[in-house]
């Protein structure tokens, strides 16, 4: 089968109407994910004291991140979980699955007793419970990403993906946006003290919805055909991690980009809102409206650079971002100091200005990077072998630079010290990403119809 340019039968791609379908019902699930996920982090300053001891603060609030960052050490093994089954059974049933898990998780942790009441087992449930959000989140990426891009025509695919790419930062921005209207509905003292149980407990409702609306879909045209052809594997794990061609392909895709990408996107969003409230002490609700404020202002920049990377390539942008990120971050946060100089009346418009020069980094990397991940590998490992290298970066490199940043602040006592680690990773995945790594805009995944047997 040759390329073609537009939505056909031939093809197997769908009318454009039913692709915004399947966009929007993709990406309404991962967002509510997304939410889920990052809820815990955006009331970690909060949580911190409700279920460690209150005697030492600091210690505290690093023992939370540090629950935050296991959830982000776990994601490769749901990864690896779910793609399996991804892989086997179907894109969809796979994503069906972590929606739920998350919501059940999401939920439970709205409900938990605090040190307060049971002592040790609440930091111990409240492990478990964020081990099983990241297990979720593991398989929920990789999947709607793949699920998306398998409808999508190969001249279009970073446009098309680019949305579920907007899913993560528009999740921290809902969970930013429900703790402010809540916080300021019930006030300071009641959201301290229970109201901020509410943003988890809503997670029910967002799932429900967002599982009445996917269980409608049907399976990736792309996968069902290969799979009707007998072209899909049985073993998936054996053939993504059994071939050392794929495992270069994979430490590639891990060092040249995801890592990087990670990073980048944990700096700019959730080390940024840290920084504002632990270093520089602004006011909780001041610090939370101007990421809020820069995450509205920078989401349309992942569509715009995904469809960028159509015509120039995924590759270009990426390193783009990467390296601006690395050379912008000292001088960005020296300037954040200045202007959180009084921080009971820090400059608003200015702080959200450089936190939007943060988050713009964060859309030149992350919105081509699930086009470049799914055109890497062949439809038969998609699934698992594009969620390893991404959850590795994102959930390891990535989830690890609020508590990496944060522990080198206390330790050294220098503002800038947090961001030598994501400075450093950056530069790692450019140079990396320069000197090893290939574009794929040209890749066109239908042509696997057309090979007498997979690769892989």
């Amino acid at each position: 089968m040759t390329r073609t340019g537009g939505h056909t039968a031939e093809n197997g791609f769908l009318s454009e109407y039913k692709i915004w379908n399947v966009i929007g019902a993709s990406s309404a699930g991962t967002l509510i994910e997304w939410y889920d996920f990052y809820i815990f982090g955006s009331l970690a300053p909060i949580m911190s004291g409700l279920f460690f001891p209150k005697d030492d603060p600091t210690a505290g609030l690093l023992s939370t991140l540090a629950i935050f960052a296991t959830g982000f050490a776990v994601r490769p093994f749901g990864a690896v979980v779910f793609g399996r089954i991804g892989d086997v059974v179907g894109r969809k049933y796979a994503f069906l699955v972590t929606l739920l898990l998350m919501g059940g998780a999401t939920t439970a942790i709205g409900l938990l007793p605090t040190y307060d009441s049971i002592g040790l087992f609440a930091p111990a449930a409240l492990v478990v419970l964020r081990l099983t959000q990241g297990l979720a989140l593991g398989g929920e990426y990789g999947g709607a990403a793949t699920y998306i891009a398998e409808h999508c025509p190969d001249e279009r695919r970073g446009f098309y993906t680019s949305f579920i790419q907007t899913t993560a930062t528009l999740g921290l921005f809902v969970s930013l946006g429900v703790i402010l209207t809540v916080r300021s509905t019930l006030g300071e003292e009641a959201f301290r003290a229970w109201g901020w149980r509410i943003p988890f407990l809503l997670s029910v409702v967002l799932v429900v919805f967002s599982y009445v609306i996917r269980i409608r879909l049907r399976e990736s045209p792309l996968f069902s055909r290969m799979k009707a052809a007998g072209r899909t594997s049985t073993r998936p794990l054996r053939d993504a991690f059994a071939s050392r061609e794929n495992w270069i392909v994979m430490a590639k895709a891990l060092f040249g980009a995801t890592a990087g990408q990670g990073v980048v996107w944990y700096t700019g969003q959730f080390y940024a809102l840290y920084y504002l409230q632990t270093v520089l002490k602004v006011h909780f609700v001041n610090a939370n409206f101007i990421v809020a404020v820069a995450l509205l202002l920078g989401t349309p920049f992942f569509v715009l650079f995904g469809a960028l990377s159509d015509r120039i390539g995924r590759k270009p942008i990426i390193m783009t971002g990467c390296l601006a990120a690395a050379l912008g971050y000292y001088p960005i946060y020296m300037a954040m100091d200045r202007f959180a100089a009084d921080p009971n009346d820090p400059n608003m418009i200015m702080l959200s200005l450089l936190v939007f020069v943060q988050v713009l980094f964060v859309t030149m990397v992350y919105g081509p990077i699930a086009a470049y991940l799914v055109e890497l590998f062949p439809t038969r490992i998609r699934y698992t072998s594009m969620s390893l290298p991404y959850h590795v970066g994102n959930g390891v490199f990535g989830g690890l630079v609020p508590l990496i940043g944060t522990w080198l602040v206390v330790e050294t006592g220098d503002h800038y010290a947090g961001l030598l680690y994501p400075v450093s990773v950056a530069l790692l995945t450019f140079i990396v990403g320069v000197t090893l790594t290939r574009d794929t805009k040209d890749v066109r995944l239908w042509d696997e119809l057309n090979e007498r047997r997979g690769t892989g």
